[in-house]
Order: C-alpha cells, then sequence, then structure tokens
C-alpha cells in the first residue's frame, strides 16, 4: 500500500474513533441508570409491603391502599351507622336488615357483608381501597357482586337481557340507602316512573286517550316485562312472540281459528300499539285507514278517495261494519271474516 493510501486510512480512523467511543459511554450511562431505577422502585415497593406487614393489629398505614384480605376485621353495624347515619336509616327500613331471613346481609355480618371489613376504613377514613363502593365500581363488578344473592326466580335470567347488554347495573334503578319506593328499593316512587328514566317514549304513550291501565293503578311495566332479564323477544314474560305475551290475557283472540288474518297471526302489534295511541283500541292508525295499507283490491271502495266513496261502508267504523271478526272466524261462511 502506498504512504498516501496509508495516510488515509489514519486520517478515517482518527474521525470514527470518537463517535464509537461516544455511543459506547452513553449505552454504558443509560444501562447503569435504569439498573439503579429498578433498584430503587423495587426497594420502595419492600419499604410498602413492610410497613403493611409491620402494622400491628388494629393498626394500618395512613394512605396506603389495601388489598381485600388485609382490610381487618369486622366492627359491628352499630359503629358503622355511627358515622354513615343516613344510610344507616335506609339499611334498617329495607329488606336487607331483616335478621329473620338467612339469605339476607342481617343475617351475615350487616353493613360488612357487602362493603367488607370496617377495621381499616375506620382506622383511616379518608384512605382510598379500604371498603367496597358500589357508585365506583364497573357495572359489571356491581351486577356480578349482587347476583352472589339474587340468582333465582326472576333473576336468573340477567345476563340474557337487555339491561345488562346495555350496560346497567343494579344500582342504576334500585337504592339499598336512599331508595324511594315502598317496595324494591327502587330510585322512583314506582315502577313506570322508574321505567320512564330512560322510556320516555313509552310513559308519554301512555297518557294517550287508549292506553293501558298502567296509570290507574292496574298494570305496571313489570306485568308483562321482566325488567331482569328474559330469554323472550322484548324482554317479555310469557310465550316466546309478541303473540303468546298477548293472548295470555286475550285469550279469545288465541285461537286455533278456521279463518286467520295474516297480520293478526304474525304479530299483535302490526295492528295495536301496547303501550297507548290516540286511537280506539289501541290501534296504530284509524279505520279504515289502517286496514287501507294492505287492502287496495278494487272489489269495493277501498279507499276514502275513491270516486264510490260515499258508500255506507265508511260509516261508523268503517270497514268493521261488516268484517266484524277481524281477528279471525270459525264460521263455515267467515272467509271475508264477515261472521
Amino acid at each position: 500500500m502506498t504512504s498516501r493510501g496509508t495516510g488515509r486510512l489514519q486520517r478515517a480512523a482518527r474521525r470514527v474513533f470518537p463517535a464509537l467511543v461516544a455511543v459506547l459511554v452513553i449505552s454504558w450511562v443509560g444501562a447503569l441508570a435504569a439498573t439503579a431505577g429498578v433498584a430503587l422502585a423495587g426497594q420502595a415497593g419492600d419499604v410498602a409491603q413492610d410497613s403493611v406487614r409491620a402494622a400491628q393489629p388494629g393498626q394500618f398505614p395512613p394512605g396506603v391502599a389495601l388489598p381485600e384480605d388485609q382490610w381487618g376485621a369486622n366492627i359491628g353495624v352499630a359503629k358503622c351507622t355511627s358515622c354513615h347515619e343516613r344510610q344507616g336509616q335506609g339499611y334498617r327500613e329495607g329488606p336487607h336488615a331483616t335478621a329473620w331471613d338467612p339469605r339476607t346481609p342481617a343475617a351475615a355480618e350487616g353493613c360488612e357483608t357487602c362493603h367488607g371489613p370496617g377495621q381499616s376504613h375506620e382506622a383511616d377514613v379518608g384512605a382510598k381501597g379500604r371498603q367496597r363502593n358500589f357508585l365506583k365500581m364497573t357495572p359489571r363488578d356491581v351486577n356480578q357482586f349482587c347476583l352472589t344473592c339474587h340468582n333465582r326466580e326472576e333473576h336468573a335470567q340477567w345476563n340474557a337481557g337487555m339491561h345488562d347488554a346495555r350496560n346497567l347495573s343494579c344500582i342504576s334503578c334500585h337504592s339499598n340507602h336512599s331508595s324511594k319506593s315502598a317496595t324494591k328499593l327502587l330510585k322512583q316512587v314506582t315502577v313506570t316512573s322508574t321505567c320512564a328514566q330512560c322510556h320516555r317514549e313509552k310513559a308519554a304513550k301512555l297518557l294517550g286517550s287508549a292506553h293501558m291501565p298502567v296509570r290507574e293503578g292496574k298494570m305496571e311495566c313489570t306485568t308483562c316485562h321482566n325488567q331482569h332479564g328474559s330469554t323472550s323477544v322484548r324482554m317479555l314474560r310469557v310465550g316466546n312472540t309478541i303473540n303468546e305475551a298477548c293472548t295470555s290475557c286475550h285469550a279469545e283472540k288465541r285461537g286455533p281459528l278456521l279463518f286467520e288474518h295474516p297480520p293478526v297471526r304474525e304479530s299483535c302489534a302490526t295492528c295495536h300499539d301496547p303501550h297507548g295511541s290516540t286511537n280506539d283500541r289501541l290501534l296504530v292508525a284509524k279505520v279504515p285507514y289502517l286496514c287501507q295499507r294492505c287492502h287496495v283490491a278494487v272489489q269495493h271502495p277501498s279507499s276514502v278517495y275513491d270516486t264510490r266513496s260515499t258508500s255506507v261502508r265508511f260509516i261508523g267504523r268503517g270497514c268493521v261494519n261488516c268484517h266484524s271478526q277481524i281477528h279471525g272466524s270459525n264460521h263455515p261462511s267467515g272467509f271475508r271474516l264477515q261472521r
């Protein structure tokens, strides 16, 4: 190699070597800092754990969030209600305080049956994570806890209901400490007013001239619907279809019939609005306009705009004047639902 080539290699080495040294130094310093950070974090965690372990019975480190198995011992309902007087009054007036029923919290540990032991909470009231607070828990966690007891009869299908699918929780409707209803620990005075908080359009239909007797107190929303879940459509209590739910009361419309009306066989809600309407008999439209949605035949005037609309068939109830058996007929001559 010539002296000129050797000089070029030496100059290149002098430029590259400092950069390599700087990279190695930076990498070494970063690794050292990371190792020190891990060590410090481990020491801090050990200190926190040691402080929890070193606490004497009845004494808990202030401000440290504790796992449930370190909440201490139970302190009793009297001790809880000495501070939480308003919540205690609601608890005593509700069904959870009936100690004679072995399934209630009162038959177990009272307040601490649901909220957990209160010893650590009493020792450090301002600390978080010392007891179970349902208002700060996720809806699914609240539901899972309530379902540990309320898992039978109408509550058994909660996981199959639309309220669970909408991420609602038990405390969306119920309040153990500040209920307003006489029964069921509801946040509102009645079942209907509780449902109306979300289902406002259904509650408005109850004010129609034709309505279910809900506002008179003869029925409630829960008469037809199981708010806690159902395998039927629309969370209905009875049957698997709307018709089966309706005919559980309106048995005369059930059949079987010799001549059936197709829209009746398909769904009662085709012609009726079950929550209420401004038309007679909960109809979704007036007669004959309701009938004309399907019947556009030309055998006789089927439209009030027809040139022969002066027919007496449109007096009073219109189509039903002749076709009186509109839900179906068992008469041998009832093909057109006339008898």
